[in-house]
């Protein structure tokens, strides 16, 4: 019998592109024998640099625009200081729990979707409720440092697996990078016979 295989997921709840991804990205876990491997990245990691980013922002989204409407998705860009650091440590404790997939769409949606932003505890607290988690935990999780420190080590191997941005698939040594990277990963998947029907 075929063992499941790893497949990483290197994250950034700051991404727009992870914001697409947040959209069909479950569907490697629904449709094939994986280990999803879940690595959310804390503040700038895995991103353009502050100044690089303030020259990407107008292409960024327009392109992001141009997916959006192509996905018949909402795209509002939230406020350009949103820190991405608290939703990638709240991620940690909904995997813990078992609603990883509530809480990231709901977090992104809220963001990407509505323009909010999700860098602020009562949104979060607010999305992790309806997510299904407990509030005061999930509120207790957020000042953690030891999920803080779980973020920087998920950036110490994203690097060190070769990944130079998100969103990024890793299965073994192949490296798929973009939202638009997925049906890549799909097919890859599929030759390697790991379909779940």
């Amino acid at each position: 019998m075929i063992q499941n295989v790893d497949l990483k997921f290197f994250f950034n709840f700051r991404s727009p592109y992870c914001y697409l991804a947040s959209k069909t990205m479950f569907s490697l876990v629904d449709d094939y024998r994986v280990n999803f491997v879940w690595r959310p990245l804390a503040g700038w990691n895995g991103r353009s640099a502050p100044e690089r980013a303030k020259v990407k922002i107008p292409l960024t989204r327009q392109d992001v625009a141009r997916w959006a409407k192509r996905m018949n998705i909402p795209c509002i860009p939230p406020p350009i200081t949103t820190d991405p650091t608290p939703a990638g440590i709240g991620s940690l404790l909904a995997e813990e729990k078992g609603c990883l997939r509530e809480y990231v769409t709901g977090v992104m949606d809220t963001e990407w979707g509505l323009g909010v932003d999700i860098g602020q505890t009562e949104t979060l607290v607010d999305i992790a409720r309806q997510a299904g988690l407990d509030p005061d935990e999930f509120t207790a999780a957020l000042n953690d440092p030891d999920r803080q420190k779980v973020l920087d080590d998920n950036w110490n191997e994203a690097q060190e697996n070769g990944v130079i941005g998100v969103p990024t698939f890793v299965i073994d040594d192949q490296i798929f990078w973009g939202n638009d990277r997925i049906d890549f990963v799909h097919e890859h998947l599929s030759e390697l016979g790991l379909q779940k029907r």
